[in-house]
């Protein structure tokens, strides 16, 4: 895939937001304009410090497009900015999505029910528990998990995922050049092998550092429908997810814990100030997001047809009518109803009233 090698050479500066790309846009109007006007004059216009402006133009006189380019294609990851059409369009709500970004795995994904679920990375077995908990059920309604691939409950989260057979998205603070910690390198080629997804808005060698790891935060935060703070002490990360996803505008639970435990404080903080819904059963988060939760027992579904396998890829908890179904699968509506039909009668699908279908 041929990228611009402007587009390359900005991100790989990392000293573009959606306020400062949009800045030069009404004077250069494009990036590769831009680029060619690139110096320190250019970056401290922008606002950038003295030291970022130094370290900024020291990578762009070492940067070598075709080579950077290269790179992507060997390790198969995706790069866009917030203007392609591949771009996330619920990350596109929010107020500060990251001008670029990184993918590897399938993107498509995303534009499936997504729920962040975060968490501390000092996990107790109860934290593990209230994984155990939720998961399943959300993988049953076709809601896809998005989480920080910490270790922890990130990392707990993204194996409960795969062990359900459900899809994961993993929101990494740092290049995909890399994984970190190095433990979960592993966990991080299941998740792609899985059929989910590694995304990073930052270039492929950058490393994490304490900023990377808070910019991480309000991606996942953006992507989801409502984030889930599982297990939180005070000061923990997974609270400035949570507010972030508030200042979006997103729903946010928190799951209670013992009053005495310490690694609740900070979820128990975030139902007193009621900032956040008590989350104590899957299928109540996912009826206060306006899905419906699948029946408690009932037989897994298996699509006997390629046709079926193609409807249930893309239905959800979350009610979906004919138009819009049409436009994800790119197959007739007489066939899909006619599918519809069928998956109805073995359990697989479900007509919810208006039109509207969930998963059976």
């Amino acid at each position: 895939m041929a990228y611009s090698p402007a587009a390359l050479l900005w991100s790989s500066l990392s000293v573009l937001t959606k306020e400062r790309y949009e800045a030069l846009m009404q004077v250069y109007g494009s990036l590769e304009d831009a680029a060619k006007h690139l110096g320190g004059e250019l970056l401290r216009g922008l606002g950038c410090r003295e030291e970022t402006v130094h370290e900024a133009l020291t990578l762009a006189d070492a940067f070598d497009a075709e080579r950077y380019a290269s790179a992507l294609e060997e390790k198969k990851i995706r790069f866009f900015t917030f203007v392609d059409a591949e771009y996330p369009s619920r990350l596109l709500q929010v107020a500060d999505p990251p001008p670029f970004l990184y993918a590897k795995g399938d993107l498509s994904l995303l534009e499936q029910p997504c729920i962040g679920l975060v968490g501390t990375r000092g996990m107790s077995r109860y934290g593990r528990r209230v994984v155990g908990h939720f998961v399943p059920d959300f993988v049953a309604a076709g809601v896809v998990t998005v989480s920080g691939l910490a270790v922890g409950i990130d990392a707990e989260v993204a194996r409960e995922t795969i062990r359900c057979g459900g899809r994961t998205a993993a929101v990494l603070g740092h290049g995909l050049g890399m994984v970190y910690p190095r433990g979960n390198r592993g966990l991080a080629d299941q998740i792609v092998e899985g059929g989910g997804l590694l995304l990073s808005e930052f270039p492929l060698p950058k490393n994490p550092e304490k900023y990377t790891f808070v910019a991480r935060n309000r991606v996942i935060a953006g992507l989801s429908l409502a984030t889930l703070v599982l297990e939180a002490p005070e000061g923990s990360g997974a609270l400035i997810t949570a507010d972030l996803a508030l200042g979006y505008g997103r729903d946010v639970f928190a799951v209670p814990g013992e009053v005495f435990d310490p690694n609740y404080a900070g979820c128990h903080a975030l139902l007193k100030k009621r900032q956040a819904m008590l989350a104590d059963h899957p299928a109540s988060v996912l009826r206060e997001l306006g899905m419906v939760a699948p029946v408690a027992g009932a037989p897994a579904f298996m699509p006997q047809s390629d046709d079926e396998n193609a409807v249930y890829a893309v239905l959800t908890a979350m009610p979906q009518d004919l138009d819009q179904l049409v436009g994800r699968l790119r197959m007739e509506a007489g066939r899909i109803n006619a599918v519809l039909t069928m998956m109805e009668l073995s359990g697989g699908a479900k007509n919810v009233g208006g039109g509207l279908w969930v998963r059976g």
